[in-house]
């Protein structure tokens, strides 16, 4: 299975790693502690997670252990298996990587829910942007778009919880509830004064996924909201109503689009690019091999074809992917803002039955070596929304796309030196 929000892959991995054996090691504790055996706990640790001994002492965990036994009140009625998922977050939080996790056995079934795409809540994705937590996009619809959140705002308290300390799946827990209940969500939006708070009432989440239009001046928009489990089919059919329109301009709108699946970032990227060509580069670091995804080659549209997409601060991760791919291969003007930089790739490993582990296992580049984590793409055409001077809203991305459809010149190549793999 996998996330339909976040941009990640899932192996099945059931191999002990070194999580797994701090787990194990844990249950030694209760043979090991009276002797204080500590160079054999030491030794098994580094036996199976590979980690040189002499770097390792186990000693300070297990005195904290027994102090709070000694110390803490009421310590026997605590129960021990909390404890060692607390100390497996801890040891995952030492990376300070926002999307490495452990999920506990409630926190891995809403994991699951997620994946499924029908859950209760307020329907918006979330990241860490400069080590603050943010709104990557609201989806369509949701309570949390029809309450006025906006991507970018950066929310600062979750009920009475301030969020400086949680990690990402620590705040979705709290978002997160059942339908017809509140969440208080303190944001901060740029260019106001001070704080707002925004009430939210949750409710039943179903992820939307695409919609199509053909418009008056001939321009066919796909609207795509999320790189859902249905979306390579629903994209198929959208990429058949666009031939069947006997159009040659094509908009597709990512904006607000948080990601999904990367095999449908792949599949989508196959309509416009030959067999073989690069779609992206996933870098697992010094040393180690990279992987090319490359194109189906489906590649039905000849080189008349006018083709916009549209990005904004809401778009991440699959997004990035599609518009990264298009934008070096030049096959696409890109209009907007600065996407959001999801550039890392998830692993899903089980740990138990029902516990999970969430591990960042490479960054991601577009055909050209470019990482955009944390910076995003940049635009061919950077523009930002404004208001018209009777102070509505104008959609000022929108109409540059459609004053570059109507008014169309051919793409130049790149020419700068790149490190595209073909």
């Amino acid at each position: 299975m996998k996330n339909i929000f976040e941009f990640f892959k899932i192996k099945q991995n059931r191999n002990f790693s070194l999580v797994v054996v701090f787990v194990f090691i844990f249950g030694l504790y209760l043979g090991f502690a009276q002797s204080k055996n500590f160079e054999n706990i030491t030794s098994f640790v580094t036996r199976e997670s590979q980690v040189d001994p002499n770097t390792i002492d186990l000693a300070p965990f297990w005195k904290v252990w027994g102090a709070l036994d000694e110390k803490y009140p009421g310590a026997n009625a605590t129960d021990n298996q909390a404890r060692v998922y607390g100390a497996i977050k801890g040891l995952v939080g030492s990376l300070e990587d926002p999307y490495t996790s452990f999920f506990t056995p409630e926190e891995a079934k809403l994991f699951e829910e997620d994946i499924a795409g029908n859950f209760s809540g307020v329907g918006m994705e979330v990241g860490m942007k400069d080590k603050v937590l943010t709104v990557i996009a609201p989806l369509k619809n949701t309570p949390a778009y029809n309450a006025g959140i906006k991507a970018g705002d950066k929310i600062l308290q979750i009920d009475e919880k301030i969020t400086n300390d949680l990690s990402i799946d620590e705040a979705i827990k709290l978002i997160r509830g059942e339908k017809g209940t509140t969440v208080a969500l303190s944001i901060y939006r740029e260019g106001e004064n001070k704080p707002r708070e925004i009430k939210i009432v949750r409710d039943t989440i179903n992820v939307p996924t695409i919609d199509t239009e053909l418009r008056d001046d001939k321009i066919f928009v796909v609207k795509l909201y999320s790189f859902g489990a249905t979306s390579i089919n629903l994209f198929r059919e959208a990429m058949q109503e666009f031939s069947d329109s006997k159009t040659d301009k094509l908009l597709i709108d990512l904006r607000g689009n948080p990601g999904g699946y990367l095999e449908a970032a792949v599949d989508m990227a196959s309509w416009f690019l030959p067999n073989g060509k690069t779609v992206l580069i996933e870098d697992y670091g010094e040393g180690q091999k990279q992987k090319i995804y490359r194109s189906h080659g489906y590649d039905i549209f000849n080189d008349n074809l006018k083709y916009v997409i549209l990005i904004d601060g809401g778009s991440a991760s699959a997004s990035e992917i599609l518009a990264g791919a298009m934008q070096d291969h030049s096959k696409a003007k890109i209009v907007g803002t600065q996407s959001y930089g999801k550039g890392s790739v998830q692993e899903v490993i089980d740990i138990t039955n029902d516990t999970l582990l969430k591990v960042t296992v490479a960054k991601w580049l577009t055909p050209n070596g470019l990482s955009i984590s944390n910076k995003g793409l940049t635009p061919d055409y950077v523009v930002e929304q404004r208001n018209d001077p009777e102070g509505e809203k104008t959609d000022a991305q929108l109409e540059k796309a459609v004053e570059l459809l109507l008014n169309w010149t051919k793409i130049e190549p790149k020419t700068e030196s790149t490190t595209v793999v073909e």
